[in-house]
């Protein structure tokens, strides 16, 4: 054989050589851990190389990958594994189980990311598998009781209503306790926006990745002026490598009221006022038997659809494109909130992988109608046996009670209808609302190390309504008499307003490994700015009389933050060191005390990998972290108040012309001293795993310091100025210990039983109110009720908890019944007054509890969250208002209904003091079941590379409670006829294909 052919022989071999090493092989298999149980979301990816995709729900998997290649199995919580393409083409993976492994994950702080095991200050990350489900239809809900110091108070039961969210209890008594969130590197504007009934409510929860919650002030304080309250970052789901992948999920939910106020039926009340031997009042009584809670509380369908698409184009660009549309019933009739959702995440690198572009767009448009909740009252308090409907061509036909002596026919101060109240009010919103950002991040690629960092954001909304009230309604009837004496009702008016908050952001970050240690510092630059336009449109009748004409279109208050910040950390062995300064310039402080500092120093040793516990194996991580920071707060005040200028005087003080009456401007109070309130924050924890990170926690002591508090003060009498300020006085302190426990009980290839655990104690006490000390200050009120005249139940006082209660203490029967009318002369002068007055418990709760478990068993899954609130008061507005005989046989003339509490008091209501009885202070500690939840994995179905869940739910499952009200749960500790939250039913199905 010649050389010719040997080379010809010898090319071809290698040509065929080549081309079977180029050529695609499918792999398939099944990726388990080391009990045996399927991973599903590992991915896999040639070794150095491109990813080509993920495991399925039950671990298996399907891919394509050249022959001879190595691939390379990855997962959370798992070990990295590696293996050669195998000739069959079948590869089965066990991954082994990371002993603190996990402590490598990268979770997202302020201006960047840190490693788990990094950590120095309180940060909790919460990640997509462990949120809340169900029919959730604001993202604070899917970790409400999964945080130890954080809780999230739903404010009622209307849709989209949200919650009231407190880290660590929050910081003020008059600025704002609500904590910063940042949605995608975009801190977003917390108010509301007129229409909408939360501002949460127009992010979509399915479109959330993460939540980072930065609850002490070493992790905030680089956010400074806005973080005293604490921080939430929000992540939201990116595109993936690998092929497109579609999701679609969709949600079916029954609303159903959980309960109800405990009222006299149509026989009791019949038989109370009857025995009451009056004439009067008993020929007043009707043959009806009407439940009017029944009459506007209904059974509700509610649907939530998801679709998203993510992956790749052609292997360069991650994307993801979302849409959502949610329709939700309100259990109060006439309620509804319909929402559209869209999103788009793209995700580039350029310039060899040096320039990474984060590009962020997200869209909402809500429609709603909003329930007339006066109807929860009136439906409380009408009388049940009256009937719903009356033979009447006025009022709509509905049973009101009648004056013929008045100017509209109606008894005056008399309850109205709660079905007329619903029916013939027709309250519409349309609110638009879009959040985005697209973010820069640049490696200098001749500096190792360095990289410069550019996000430009916006947050806009506009919302606008209409408010339509019928002329026939008792609630608007004959309210305004024009030039010619004629008299007109009803409603028609308009609302509007629109936001925009503008964000710039840049910073340069470097980080070096040294001979000495890891070094990482930032430094950058932020601006932000705020604008929000409020329009004012003419009061008119259903038939469009103007009745008051505003003086102008609008008025469009605007507010800036600029703020310098850096950080320095430092990594040296086992040990870490994080120093962080920020100084924040506000335009609602004069120059003079403009600027604010904020700053934090906090540091940690991780024990475990000391040479003494190095090789216990028993134990995982141990860590010991604390540190000490500082940082502000200005929301909530006026944007011009620290100068001279005029506002529009209120709705009491116009002037007359003709038949026009005009509010003029006046002066308003103003406070030119005015600086940033401060919190300072000291923090101590110990984080464990051990078992193989079988059990972990964190135990962490914290005590928080408010200064310079931003508190309301009223203006002396004839200084003209009839506003209140808002002033730099007194001292808080909260104080308190968390605990969080998360154990993997069970870990079985077919069974895996979770437990988590976490604990709060929380207590918080004024320190100070006063510029100048005075023994004789008894505290500022707060707290009105409903009941009398000004009445308020609550106080701020020095040395107790903010927002206590304010009683005269109730003397009792030896049946243990009150005594109508009789309190202890605590001053013994023989009078009671307000002397007589004391605090006595608070609202906030002492202790919280949050309780989760999660439950597999081969392809069924189940899982429960409970919430706890224990040693918090709540006073029962509405036994006081409504469990008293004056009420239910009112002087003026008319019978209402009562709480069925009226039998068991015997209170007659007169007099005024008997609003402020410590009766009415009831226990409202309680243990929520609030969510339950079974899933099965149908696998592929479809045997096309699909998968397919189904599951059932239910929320607000059931209470444990001594509370005699509706429910414990009222943030602030005054229940006045809240809308009962309801018990929902889901069913779910979510396609992956």
């Amino acid at each position: 054989m010649n050389m010719r052919k040997i080379l010809v022989l010898l090319i071809g071999f290698m040509a065929f050589a080549i081309q079977s090493m180029a050529q695609d092989k499918v792999v398939t298999g099944k990726v388990t851990d080391d009990n045996g149980a399927p991973l599903s979301g590992v991915t896999i990816k040639i070794k150095g190389g491109k990813s080509l995709g993920a495991t399925k729900t039950d671990g298996t998997y399907s891919i394509k990958a050249p022959a001879n290649t190595i691939l390379q199995f990855s997962s959370v919580g798992s070990t990295t594994s590696e293996m050669q393409v195998p000739a069959n083409g079948i590869l089965d993976m066990s991954l082994k189980s990371a002993t603190g492994e996990n402590l490598n994950e990268v979770v997202v702080i302020g201006y960047g990311t840190a490693k788990k095991k990094d950590l120095t200050g309180s940060v909790v990350a919460i990640s997509s598998k462990d949120f809340v489900k169900g029919a959730l239809t604001t993202p604070e809900q899917l970790i409400a009781g999964k945080v130890a110091g954080v809780s999230i108070t739903p404010n009622g039961g209307a849709p989209g209503s949200g919650s009231v969210i407190r880290i660590r209890g929050g910081a003020s008594l008059n600025a704002s306790n609500d904590p910063l969130i940042v949605i995608d590197g975009v801190p977003i504007d917390n108010g509301g926006i007129a229409g909408s009934p939360n501002a949460l409510g127009m992010i979509n929860p399915n479109d959330i990745e993460t939540f980072t919650i930065l609850k002490d002030a070493s992790a905030a304080a680089i956010y400074g002026s806005r973080a005293s309250n604490g921080v939430i970052i929000v992540t939201t789901k990116k595109g993936k490598s690998g092929k497109a992948r579609y999701n679609f999920s969709s949600m079916t939910s029954l609303y159903t009221p959980a309960r109800k106020i405990d009222v006299l039926t149509a026989d009791q009340h019949r038989a109370f006022v009857t025995g009451l031997n009056n004439p009067a009042y008993t020929s007043l009584l009707g043959t009806a038997n009407t439940d009017w809670q029944d009459q506007i509380y209904q059974s509700a369908l509610g649907s939530d659809n998801n679709f998203s698409v993510s992956g790749t184009t052609k292997g360069k660009m991650p994307y993801r494109v979302s849409v959502g549309f949610l329709d939700q019933n309100g259990i109060l009739k006439t309620g509804n909130l319909r929402r559209v959702t869209a999103a788009i995440n793209l995700s580039p690198k350029f310039l060899k992988n040096n320039l990474s572009v984060d590009l962020n767009l997200r869209g909402t448009v809500s429609q709603s109608r909003f329930a007339n909740e006066g109807a929860i009252g009136a439906a409380v308090n009408f009388d049940p046996t009256k009937p719903i409907r009356a033979n009447s061509g006025r009022f709509g036909g509905y049973w009101e009670w009648l004056d013929p002596a008045s100017t509209t026919g109606l008894k005056s101060l008399a309850p109205l209808n709660p079905v007329g109240l619903l029916n013939q009010l027709d309250n519409r919103s349309h609110v638009e609302r879009s959040i985005g950002n697209i973010q820069f991040d640049y490696k200098v690629p001749f500096i190792p190390g360095l990289r410069a960092n550019v996000n430009l954001g916006y947050d806009v909304s506009k919302g606008s309504g209409t408010t339509i009230i019928n002329d026939s309604a008792a609630m608007s009837y004959r309210r305004f008499k024009d030039a010619n004496n004629v008299m007109h009702g009803g409603t028609n008016t308009r609302y509007r307003s629109d936001k925009a908050n503008i964000l710039l952001e840049s910073y340069l970050s470097y980080n070096k490994e040294t001979g000495i240690g890891n070094i990482d510092f930032r430094v950058g630059y932020s601006y932000q700015s705020f604008t929000q336009k409020n329009y004012f449109y003419a009061d008119r009748t259903f038939n469009g009389t103007v009745v008051n004409a505003p003086n102008f279109n609008f008025d469009e208050p605007t507010n800036r933050l600029i703020g310098i910040f850096g950080r320095l950390e430092y990594k040296y062995k086992n040990f870490a060191v994080n120093a962080s300064m920020r100084r924040d310039g506000s335009s609602r402080f004069s120059p003079d005390s403009r600027w604010g500092d904020f700053w934090a120093v906090n540091g940690s040793w991780r024990i475990k990998e000391e040479g003494f516990l190095k090789n216990v194996d028993f134990i995982n991580d141990l860590k010991i972290r604390g540190g000490y920071g500082v940082t502000g707060q200005q929301d909530g005040i006026g944007n011009f108040d620290w100068q001279p200028f005029y506002g529009l005087s209120s709705n009491q003080s116009q002037y007359q012309f003709g038949n026009t009456f005009l509010n003029l401007f006046s002066p308003f109070a103003y406070y030119p001293n005015r600086r940033w309130e401060e919190t300072g924050m000291t923090s101590i924890a110990l984080d464990f795993a051990i078992a193989k990170n079988r059990i972990s926690g964190t135990i962490e002591y914290y005590n928080r310091d408010t200064r310079y508090l931003l508190q309301a003060a009223s203006q002396p009498a004839g200084s003209n100025f009839s506003n209140i300020i808002v002033a730099n006085i007194g001292n808080m302190k909260n104080e308190g210990l968390e605990f969080t426990l998360n154990t993997q009980l069970v870990k079985k290839k077919d069974f895996t039983f979770d437990l988590g655990f976490n604990a709060t104690y929380n207590k918080n006490t004024i320190t100070n109110l006063t510029l100048n000390p005075d023994p004789n200050f008894k505290g500022a009120l707060v707290g009105g009720i409903s009941g009398g005249t000004g009445n308020t139940i609550q106080i701020n006082s020095v040395g107790y908890a903010r927002s206590a209660f304010y009683t005269f203490k109730q003397i009792y029967d030896k049946s243990g019944k009150p005594i109508d009318g009789l309190f202890e002369d605590r001053n013994r002068d023989g009078i009671i007054n307000s002397d007589d007055l004391s605090q006595y418990k608070q609202p906030d709760p002492i202790v919280v509890l949050g309780i989760s478990g999660n439950i597999g068993f081969k392809k069924w899954s189940a899982g429960f969250v409970m919430r706890g609130n224990f040693d918090n008061y709540v006073y029962n507005n509405n036994f006081s208002n409504t469990g008293v005989v004056r009420n239910i046989v009112n002087p003026i003339g008319y019978l209402n209904n009562g709480n069925a509490e009226v039998l068991n008091s015997g209170m007659s209501g007169n007099g005024a003091n008997y609003f402020l009885s410590d009766y009415w202070i009831q226990n409202a500690s309680f243990l929520r079941m609030d969510n339950i939840n079974i899933g099965f994995n149908a696998g592929d179905v479809f045997k096309n590379n699909t998968s397919l869940r189904l599951g059932v739910n239910v929320q607000n499952a059931f209470i444990i409670t001594k509370y005699r009200g509706l429910d414990p749960e009222v943030f602030g500790g005054i229940d006045n006829t809240l809308y009962t939250r309801p018990r929902v039913f889901v069913l779910s199905v979510n396609l992956d294909f």
